[in-house]
């Protein structure tokens, strides 16, 4: 019998892909997004389901759960992939766009986590994949308040892991690098107006060079989606998985380096030392 993933965010980017790599692999897919949208898919495919879900709306999520449990009788793997971005300085975000962030990357994971997981308690099984950022790994400047919400997200998800072992239940993370060709960047640029204010000008444009001259390749969705399916799937009790060449980069800089040498090779990467 299929198994059965849900998936927010799955209009583009990394959800959609994610959602593709599903069908292919012969699940069952339940593809969320706010305004579904079932034409995004190229291919209908009767294991394809487009359902509408917010994750700032506790009732949206419960009503994904019902209709997905109902058309499969069980949600195998959930996948909270969306989210929103910024790029920003400190002094200039405003509360509301800090809440605004929190709200989807932070607080709608908690609340899509704590919904599933008296489903997947009562089916004796089940997988939470929370997918999050590089920059959970290894910070670039800018991104602070985004950072912030993923990094909360990393540590309530390995938290989470513990509690959820003794019911056969996994808490994964996804890392992902950069990805210019997703509309993440495009999606967030409204958001995004006048909180880099001219006297951080000097500053950011060096970390942007920083980022267009990075020394690995950048990011793919088909990296991202091959990694949740890795996390969906594998046995064992790894947790986290770095998608991308980048993410794997900073993954090692950060965890197989002295403090004084992951700094050091940050402010190389991005700038800030020459500034």
């Amino acid at each position: 019998m299929s198994r059965t993933v849900l998936i927010t965010g799955a209009s583009s980017g990394y959800g959609k892909a994610t959602a593709n790599l599903f069908l292919q692999q012969g699940w069952n897919v339940i593809a969320t997004m706010r305004r579904p949208q079932p034409d995004v898919f190229a291919a209908g495919s009767d294991r394809l389901t487009v359902l509408p879900l917010d994750v700032t709306d506790e009732q949206s999520i419960k009503d994904a759960i019902a209709a997905g449990v109902a058309a499969h009788s069980a949600i195998d793997v959930w996948v909270n992939n969306a989210g929103i971005g910024l790029g920003s300085v400190v002094e200039s975000t405003p509360d509301n766009t800090v809440r605004e962030l929190f709200e989807t990357n932070t607080f709608g994971v908690i609340a899509a986590c704590r919904a599933i997981i008296p489903q997947m308690r009562k089916q004796g099984q089940g997988v939470i994949v929370n997918v999050t950022s590089s920059v959970a790994i290894g910070v670039m400047p800018l991104v602070a308040i985004y950072a912030a919400s993923k990094f909360a997200i990393e540590g309530f998800t390995e938290s989470m892991a513990y509690e959820l072992e003794g019911f056969n239940i996994k808490a994964r993370l996804v890392e992902p690098g950069y990805a210019p060709t997703t509309n993440f960047t495009a999606n967030g640029s409204a958001r995004m107006q006048g909180l880099i204010p001219a006297d951080y000008a000097s500053f950011a444009q060096a970390c942007f060079a920083g980022m267009a001259n990075y020394p690995t390749a950048y990011c793919t969705e088909a990296e991202v989606a091959e990694a949740v399916l890795a996390a969906a799937t594998e046995d064992g009790v790894r947790i986290r998985y770095p998608a991308g060449a980048d993410s794997k980069m900073l993954a090692e800089l950060r965890w197989s380096t002295s403090e004084h040498r992951y700094l050091q090779r940050m402010r190389e990467l991005f700038g800030p030392a020459s500034t």
